[in-house]
């Protein structure tokens, strides 16, 4: 299916945005702390084209007999359903969130395609939230900043489709870069682009997708942000940014066992990530391993987000010679992670598929990305 063939005429227009694969730092972006994403050469396309009134329009490849339409007069969450909000949500955001005058504004004819896998924590919504921030910021006219956008998808993320998730997936979907990383400050929005270098040393990332789907709205992600928010309050700190590994032990003292390791999880994750941007700019992506290695361990074992298909996929890579691994996203499915010498790529696909059969999973998804280029115009 086609714009074409949903509207009956062509779009004028083409916007994509990436998905994202996080390096490291998982569960730290609502703890106000530091996250290294990139975005992947896996893209959201969104096809546009301007109509004479105030209705948007949207449909989809992966929904194709569905048109779901909202006037700009009717912009409330409250009406919005499915995955279409996730279009719907970024008009409203833009007026909620970035105080954007939408009086005499016209609508939209919107198709969305995507080879993002969905579900597979690459965050194919933020890449259909990034590709229409950025449509509708220049079809309106409307001169918004890309960190600004960044915090409308994540506005309309939160309060439009109700899932609360921090400010990641948007930044690196924006402001993604070839072979590099987004290393983002959470707290201030400060970014800078580190050299992931892997072409020169003849690395790849391999994606492990388990193909076992989660939903960052349901109860497991926001459980843990709660754990978080009560960890900090009973510490004293606006949030656990604000604490370093130093302060673990009077954590330990001052909580429950289960929101210590919550918070014990996010505080060592914050270094990981800095010892990680460290390591990459002295010494370069083979150095990374250990820190892959461990931050899995911590979301197996204190954050305790992890499926025993991430962690086969984990424990297989690494058997066959991966440099590192880890789960990635927001955990209870999804994907991991393998850093993985060009050579020896399919060997050790081979033997995470066959390491899912022997155990009787269903067969994983596995494929390369590389670090690409943010939000454009096509």
């Amino acid at each position: 299916m086609t714009f074409q063939q949903v509207y009956g005429y062509e779009p004028t227009v083409r916007y994509s945005a990436p998905g994202r694969v996080n390096l490291i730092g998982e569960h730290t972006d609502y703890n106000d702390g530091y996250v290294l994403p990139f975005a992947i050469d896996r893209r959201t396309t969104a096809s546009i084209a301007e109509r004479d009134d105030r209705t948007i329009r949207v449909a989809s490849a992966f929904e194709p007999d569905a048109v779901h339409e909202l006037s700009l007069d009717e912009l409330e969450p409250a009406r919005m359903g499915g995955w279409s909000a996730y279009v719907f949500g970024i008009a409203w955001a833009l007026r909620e969130q970035a105080g954007a005058d939408l009086t005499g504004k016209t609508g939209f004819d919107v198709f969305i395609e995507s080879d993002v896998p969905v579900g597979a924590g690459l965050s194919s919504s933020a890449a259909i939230e990034c590709g229409v921030a950025l449509a509708f910021d220049e079809l309106w006219d409307l001169g918004l900043s890309r960190k600004a956008l960044a915090r409308v998808g994540q506005y309309s993320e939160n309060h439009a489709v109700g899932a609360p998730t921090g400010i990641m997936d948007q930044s690196a979907s924006l402001l993604g870069e070839q072979d590099a990383v987004v290393f983002l400050d959470c707290r201030t929005l400060d970014t800078a682009v580190v050299d992931l270098a892997l072409e020169a040393n003849d690395l790849e990332v391999l994606v492990i997708d388990t193909r076992v789907e989660h939903a960052h709205a349901t109860g497991g992600y926001k459980a843990r942000r709660d754990s978080c928010e009560r960890g900090a309050q009973a510490l004293g700190v606006s949030a656990l940014r604000d604490l370093s590994v130093e302060d673990l032990p009077r954590a330990q003292e001052l909580l429950d066992d289960e929101t210590f390791r919550r918070v014990r999880h996010v505080v060592t994750e914050d270094q990981r990530v800095l010892d990680t941007v460290r390591t990459l700019r002295e010494q370069g992506p083979r150095a990374i391993g250990e820190l892959l290695v461990a931050s899995h361990a911590s979301m197996r074992d204190d954050f305790e987000i992890s499926v025993p298909e991430l962690d086969l996929a984990v424990e297989t890579a690494m058997t066959h010679g991966a440099v590192g691994a880890r789960m990635t996203g927001g955990g209870f499915g999804g994907a991991a992670i393998a850093l993985v010498d060009r050579e020896a790529r399919r060997a050790i696909a081979d033997a995470v598929t066959s390491a899912f059969a022997a155990a009787g999973y269903r067969e994983p998804n596995v494929f390369t990305v590389h670090a690409a280029q943010g939000a454009r115009r096509d």
